[in-house]
């Protein structure tokens, strides 16, 4: 059954990103995007895996819901959902019993923590003055995204623990990507074309590199 479920929210993540991560708002969207995440919650629960990993799964899962919807309201649920599910997994990364904060100044974790933060103010300055009204919830993400960057790299980068830090790399890549998409890029500009495939297929990879580290 769980092999059938994994192979179920794979071929939904492969027909959002086909046939609607492109496409407007519409129901048959949200729940094709919502269920291939959810159902790897899911799964996790029935393996018994940490609470933490299904309740970043799961919250993960509510913003895909609320920013499928398209409207400012729930554009700002969806942030405050997918912050709490970054949090989720920073405390799912840390309270790992194989997580050490000292290898943060090992290398090459301590390059990538300073590039991480470089990141932070980077997206900060390109982004805050281009935000609007959205400038606040922006703000406090940032940190947080990176923060479950940073957290990551407490693990170790082989073995069990491999796909952790490329899986994290990857969700800030694709919340960056859709940050430059929804503020920064100009309506004509032709890289639109094709962002939506490069936010989709970031975010499902990081998900199921996160989920099957842990599960």
């Amino acid at each position: 059954m769980t092999v059938v479920l994994l192979w179920f929210a794979a071929v939904l993540a492969l027909v959002y990103l086909v046939f609607y991560c492109y496409r407007p708002a519409s129901w048959p969207k949200t729940v094709i995007k919502t269920l291939s995440v959810l159902l790897l919650a899911v799964i996790a629960w029935q393996a018994g895996a940490s609470g933490w990993l299904i309740a970043a799964l799961t919250l993960c899962a509510l913003g895909d819901f609320l920013l499928s919807r398209e409207d400012e309201q729930s554009f700002l649920a969806g942030v405050g959902a997918f912050a709490l599910g970054h949090v989720a997994y920073i405390i799912l990364f840390s309270g790992t019993p194989a997580a050490r904060i000292d290898r943060l100044l090992t290398v090459p974790q301590i390059f990538i923590t300073g590039a991480l933060a470089v990141l932070a103010v980077g997206m900060a300055r390109i982004l805050l003055p281009r935000a609007g009204d959205l400038a606040g919830p922006v703000l406090a993400y940032i940190p947080i995204i990176c923060g479950m960057g940073i957290a990551a790299l407490t693990l170790p980068l082989n073995g069990q623990w491999a796909r952790v830090l490329p899986g994290a790399l990857l969700f800030i890549l694709s919340d960056f990507a859709l940050a430059m998409e929804m503020f920064v890029l100009p309506k004509v500009a032709q890289v639109r074309r094709f962002t939506p495939f490069i936010v989709w297929f970031t975010y499902w990879g990081a998900q199921f590199c996160l989920f099957s580290s842990f599960t």
